[in-house]
């Protein structure tokens, strides 16, 4: 305690104590217990898992105990390893069996991990999907509405032929058009 008083005083402040440096990592400290990657380990247990699924590991597995059976039965007895009860075929398939549970366990977890993250994915995906749409399809509807208010070549058509009757219906002998203004009031010559 005396060393670390003498390193602090009493009434030291922040300002009075060793900086850490945070622009440079920590020194490593050291460990008991062995560091291990829970991927590496994960995908460990899923090749385990899915070798554990195939044909290849039940014709394999049979094989291994067909052979252990045959041996421990027609060998002669000073080579027998495992009598008749087959105690520890007992104990061999009890112990595969308890490590293969944990291990399809595990590689299941993390597949429902990666299903989980896919279908998050897939329902931010959809959702942008139906944003866009409804975008597209307000964007088409103005477009409708815009298009409807448009004139086009047949309306202009239609009405110049109109307009055409028009001045062919008011036109005098002497070939001057009367329009209507015209006929209420009198020109205005002035205005020229």
């Amino acid at each position: 305690m005396a060393p670390e008083r003498e390193k602090y005083p009493s009434g030291a402040t922040a300002a009075t104590r060793p900086r850490i440096r945070l622009d440079q990592p920590l020194p490593r400290r050291t460990r008991v217990l062995p560091e291990w990657d829970p991927e590496a380990f994960g995908r460990m247990s899923e090749r385990i898992a899915r070798f554990l699924g195939t044909g290849r590991f039940i014709v394999w597995m049979t094989v291994v105990i067909v052979l252990w059976l045959l041996w421990n039965i027609a060998a002669p007895l000073y080579l027998r390893f495992d009598p008749y009860p087959f105690i520890f075929l007992t104990l061999m398939l009890s112990l595969q069996a308890s490590y293969a549970a944990p291990l399809i366990l595990l590689a299941q977890n993390r597949q429902d991990d990666r299903d989980r993250v896919n279908l998050e994915q897939d329902r931010k995906q959809n959702e942008r999907s139906i944003a866009d749409t409804e975008y597209l399809t307000r964007e088409v509807a103005a477009l409708r509405t815009g298009l409807g208010e448009v004139a086009t070549r047949d309306w202009i058509r239609s009405e110049l032929q109109d307009f055409m009757k028009d001045i062919e219906e008011r036109r005098r002998p002497d070939g001057h058009v009367v329009f209507p203004a015209e006929r209420s009031r009198g020109r205005d010559v002035d205005d020229r």
